[in-house]
């Protein structure tokens, strides 16, 4: 990759906190899988359209593995960062971190790579460089 991709793909990585509430919950007082499909969904669009600048599509996800429980009650991040890049496309990484709210330290629970598609107002695919 050229030094202008590497500096796009250093400047859209994306962070962004939440609180794990009971709404989020399941009967295990974890988070939902589903919710973290879409925080992480959500982390990795902006992340994608940051990078590009342009309007990008969720095309598919790959491999998403659940390593370690999120509690009810716990502190998450999510780091979205573009780890792949194509001529319309770009893959993005999304690691979430757990953390106790009153104690220091934290744990990755989740990671998942999210394909993105740039595309005009016709819905056609674009150059995403």
């Amino acid at each position: 990759m050229n030094t202008h991709t590497l500096a796009r793909i250093e400047s859209s990585e994306t962070h962004i906190f939440k609180a794990v509430f009971p709404n989020t919950t399941n009967h295990y007082d974890t988070l939902f899988g589903g919710t973290a499909l879409q925080l992480m969904d959500e982390a990795s669009f902006i992340c994608a359209t940051r990078f590009s600048r342009k309007k990008v599509v969720t095309v598919s996800t790959d491999k998403i593995d659940f390593t370690e429980p999120i509690p009810q009650g716990t502190l998450v991040e999510l780091v979205a960062k573009v780890v792949k890049v194509g001529n319309t496309s770009c893959v993005v990484q999304v690691d979430i971190f757990r953390e106790n709210m009153y104690k220091d330290g934290r744990k990755k629970a989740v990671t998942g790579f999210f394909t993105f598609v740039a595309i005009d107002d016709h819905k056609n695919p674009v150059s995403i460089t």
